[in-house]
């Protein structure tokens, strides 16, 4: 078996351990972020079903991103101790319940603990970038990263229309329509159980072999040659920085995209249908906008060393909050859509380059690392949405209080004007925020040493694999 790192990312090569390692974690992603808001093209649905009220409504998208904080902090520990094999497996079987229970939910305080316990499952994120760091060349771990990440993202957007289809499959077999939810959430939560069976059987923590097997004989990968914990990474100063960059990238992206579609119909007077078709469409970029965050850190990798990767990212992420501040004032629909093309975009592309720097800051402790990593894009999520859950709700409650005695549709249009505007001054705050975080970027440091050891490295991975194909 060839036991170097994969020098660049053959997709057709499933031979290869690392490559059937990235499709194999790339589909668990795909499958966990499917399952994880699985529920939200239903939601109309459910709040008819189980009467939830908009603060109940609120509650759940937040605590469905609370729920990931730890578990992604946990995670990233779990994997330097036990390996990436076993902690997906475990991760992708257990949280199946959760689920598979939400499909059984009875009232709305089931319904919030479900939703906060199947957050848990986005965990996975910090996995699959482990998984995928340990198996590729610094040549190429950034593209390999933010691809496994962007396809895995997809199933985020994908539950927009694989939820209905397959609601529409058991009607078909005889279900009730107003029930159709719950047999669909069942239904993603079994097959995340069986992908746990799959990832068991059919993959391998590093090139070397299986944690366990290592340990029985003596040997140790060698990520893990000299044990790094948890409490040594978080004194690493660089960490906290990557930890405020995926706050500023996923975070945000997250929210944004959260509260799109609203804001597209109060702002833009976009029909319902076409504002979830826009947001569908932007979360669809992740099939190549990742790739290029991840692609252009490499790059500059190979140009610059890790400074390269650092300024880049610094560079990506001030466009990003630029782009949102510049959306936020935005009163056109063609410079609004405009704009959201580039914001997301340059969202994603953040995204990939976080993670082609992070593998480079501590390479004995990757998977506690990208699990502060990771935690960090669900705290920014939390505050982001905590910040226009609690504006909007404070404009609206004003605009219904200044049309009490009007009729209906002025009622309902002034809140949504006021909507609109709480919502428009949080994305100028959060591109302010986020353009301030690009600059911190910038204190990002490496030593001589370490972009020594990086390029020593890529240069034996590279000949390892000449002298495989030789043979």
């Amino acid at each position: 078996m060839n036991s170097t790192k994969a020098t660049k990312l053959d997709l057709l090569n499933v031979k290869s351990l690392p490559i059937r390692t990235f499709w194999i974690t790339s589909i668990a992603f795909f499958l966990c972020f499917f399952a994880w808001f699985g529920i939200v093209p239903f939601m109309p649905d459910v709040v008819k079903d189980l009467g939830l009220t908009p603060s109940q409504k609120w509650n759940s998208i937040i605590l469905a991103v609370s729920g990931t904080v730890f578990a992604r902090l946990l995670i990233g520990k779990l994997c330097d101790k036990y390996g990436p094999r076993l902690c997906y497996s475990w991760l992708l079987v257990l949280g199946a319940i959760p689920v598979i229970l939400l499909g059984l939910v009875q009232t709305p305080l089931q319904f919030l603990i479900c939703r906060f316990f199947i957050g848990f499952i986005g965990a996975s994120f910090v996995i699959t970038q482990f998984h995928t760091s340990i198996m590729f060349a610094p040549n190429i771990v950034g593209t390999a990263n933010a691809t496994s990440a962007g396809w895995g993202n997809l199933g985020g957007g994908a539950n927009r229309l694989g939820m209905p289809l397959i609601a529409a499959a058991v009607v078909a077999f005889g279900a009730a329509e107003s029930e159709a939810w719950r047999y669909s959430m069942v239904v993603a939560g079994v097959v995340c159980f069986l992908m746990g069976l799959v990832y068991y059987n059919f993959t391998q923590d590093t090139l070397q072999g299986n944690y366990k097997d290592l340990k029985a004989t003596g040997e140790m990968p060698v990520a893990k040659k000299d044990d790094v914990g948890f409490l040594e990474a978080i004194k690493d100063y660089r960490v906290w920085i990557l930890f405020l960059v995926y706050a500023a990238c996923f975070g945000i992206e997250l929210t944004v995209y959260g509260t799109m579609d609203d804001y597209l119909q109060n702002t833009f007077q976009l029909e319902r249908v076409t504002a979830g078709n826009i947001v569908l469409s932007f979360a669809l970029m992740n099939i190549f906008a990742r790739t290029l965050g991840g692609f252009f850190g490499d790059l500059f990798g190979k140009l610059k060393g890790l400074r390269g990767r650092v300024l880049f990212l610094a560079t990506i992420l001030a466009v990003e909050g630029i782009v949102l501040a510049l959306f936020s004032t935005a009163t056109g629909i063609i410079l609004g859509i405009t704009l959201l093309i580039l914001f997301s975009l340059s969202v994603q592309m953040a995204e990939g380059a976080t993670f082609s720097v992070v593998p480079f800051v501590n390479s004995k402790a990757i998977g506690s690392i990208s699990g502060i990593v990771g935690a960090g894009g669900n705290v920014g999520a939390f505050l982001a949405a905590i910040l226009l859950k609690s504006k909007s709700a404070i404009a609206e409650k004003a605009a219904i209080t200044a049309t009490e005695g009007m009729g209906a549709e002025a009622v309902q249009a002034a809140q949504s004007a006021a909507s609109s505007a709480a919502v428009s001054s949080g994305f100028l705050l959060i591109g302010i925020i986020v353009v301030c975080v690009a600059v911190g970027v910038l204190a990002i440091k490496f030593s001589t040493a370490t972009n020594e050891i990086v390029e020593r490295e890529i240069e034996e991975d590279l000949e390892a694999e000449i002298l495989t194909q030789s043979i």
